[in-house]
């Protein structure tokens, strides 16, 4: 029975990450180490099922040794012979069933420390091999991902989650003034228009969205195979426009601090207005603010009431803290020069339905254009990267694409609806800090 055991039997098998596919870094998917081990885990189930079996072997072969015993004084020699064995056969099987153990313990153990070291991973990783900083000539701190995750991890926030931190800042009296308030929708245009419904057009369309500099989503519905599916496109921070645009910098706050409370009612009512009906399929795409507010649609118990979130793309999006529910798809594309995606501290999880791209390629901002947040952070470099990972044979990518794909369908002809989003005007204040009332006098007084 030795031949019968397997090759490498004792030791721990060892996933490994999936190589780098040209530029773009993958992590998590169906090619992810985690994914990798929650399949071996599997595997140690079985593993121990067959090791119950073989127990089972080895015990009865020990009642037919037993039962043999008897019979020796027939014929001893041939008796003799039987005995030894079955009882070979039994050490045989018994050590089988020892290696089988030794594996599934070996497995277990590595699905253990992996998930120990993924927790570690909210924290300090700037010595991860590639994660590098490609300072813009035009800007005087342009910091990549990964050491802006460690600057809000060791210096801002230690010991305490980005979340919380803006959470308590934003909820404090001081800051009173940029807690959400009601935004409300109304209704732009409707027009019928050729799309293809790739990730890379669709993170373009994104950015005509952000350009218009007015609190405007935009809602595409999508014939797939005589169903309506909706994509629902919402642009960054937008800064330089009225305290109403929900999208301003107060916006940050919101989507960070209070997961979109007052943006993910209004994207509800949106999607109702351009005619979804509940139980609609849904793709969510957003860029830097926008990511965030999409990946909290993915946790919205109240959205995921109402829609069929099935896909989120977000670029440029500090998400990593953000936890979907079960079952919802999305892709992460960052790039090792952008500092936005680190601002929460987190790296995304390493999930079967959650995949992160790393752009690692060099990139500077035009000469002649605003430098912005900077050149890592540009929507269209994020766009060229969907492109390659529309392109790429990565299973991780063919899985998300697929996913994706699934929702949107093949494109052509398909209704888009805009909506601008209007966040209540602040409170008047001006009566409150008007000068005190003066005591009233006795005789007014009396006279109450």
């Amino acid at each position: 029975m030795d031949d019968a055991a397997p090759v490498g039997a004792g030791a721990a098998p060892s996933p490994s990450p999936p190589p780098s596919d040209g530029i773009l870094g993958i992590r998590g998917g169906v090619g992810g180490i985690s994914f990798q081990l929650e399949e071996l885990s599997r595997g140690a189930d079985w593993l121990d099922d067959i090791v119950v079996q073989l127990l089972g072997i080895e015990e009865e072969a020990r009642r037919v040794q037993d039962a043999l015993t008897p019979y020796l004084s027939d014929s001893y020699e041939s008796g003799c012979l039987a005995i030894n064995t079955v009882a070979e056969s039994r050490k045989d099987v018994g050590r089988l069933r020892q290696a089988l153990g030794d594996v599934s313990a070996s497995v277990r153990a590595s699905h253990r420390d992996y998930a120990m070291t993924e927790a570690l991973n909210t924290r300090l990783h700037l010595l991860v091999p590639g994660a590098m900083m490609f300072p813009d000539p035009g800007h005087l701190l342009s910091p990549g991902r990964d050491l802006t995750e460690d600057i809000f991890n060791v210096i801002i926030s230690p010991g305490l989650e980005a979340e919380q931190l803006v959470g308590l800042l934003v909820g404090s009296p001081f800051l009173a003034a940029i807690q959400p308030r009601p935004v409300s929708v109304a209704k732009v245009s409707e027009t019928t228009e050729n799309v293809q419904p790739s990730m890379a057009e669709s993170l373009r369309r994104l950015e005509k969205v952000y350009a218009r500099n007015d609190g405007e989503i935009e809602v595409i519905e999508f014939d797939n195979n005589g169903s309506s599916s909706w994509m629902v496109l919402i642009p960054g921070t937008q800064p330089h426009t009225p305290s109403t645009n929900p999208l301003d910098i107060q916006g940050i706050g919101e989507a960070v601090g209070y997961g979109s409370e007052e943006v993910i009612p209004a994207v509800a009512q949106a999607l109702h207005e351009a005619g979804a009906a509940t139980g609609d399929q849904v793709v969510a795409v957003g860029h830097s603010q926008g990511g965030v507010h999409a990946m909290n649609l993915a946790r919205d118990k109240a959205f995921l009431s109402e829609f069929d979130l099935k896909f989120v793309l977000t670029a440029g999006a500090p998400v990593g803290g953000i936890v979907p529910e079960p079952g919802i798809s999305s892709l992460h594309l960052e790039h090792v020069q952008d500092w936005v995606p680190g601002v929460d501290g987190h790296m995304n999880p390493d999930t079967k339905d959650r995949v992160t791209v790393t752009l690692t390629d060099h990139v500077e901002t035009p000469a002649g254009e605003d430098p912005g947040l900077g050149p890592g952070h540009d929507q269209e470099n994020y766009a060229k990267g969907a492109e390659l990972v529309s392109a790429s044979k990565d299973p991780s990518l063919l899985a998300s694409t697929a996913a994706f794909a699934g929702v949107v369908g093949v494109g052509g002809a398909s209704k888009i609806t805009r909506f601008k989003l209007t966040r209540d005007p602040r409170p008047d204040r001006r009566s409150e800090l008007a000068a005190p009332a003066l005591p009233e006098s006795r005789s007014t007084a009396g006279a109450r």
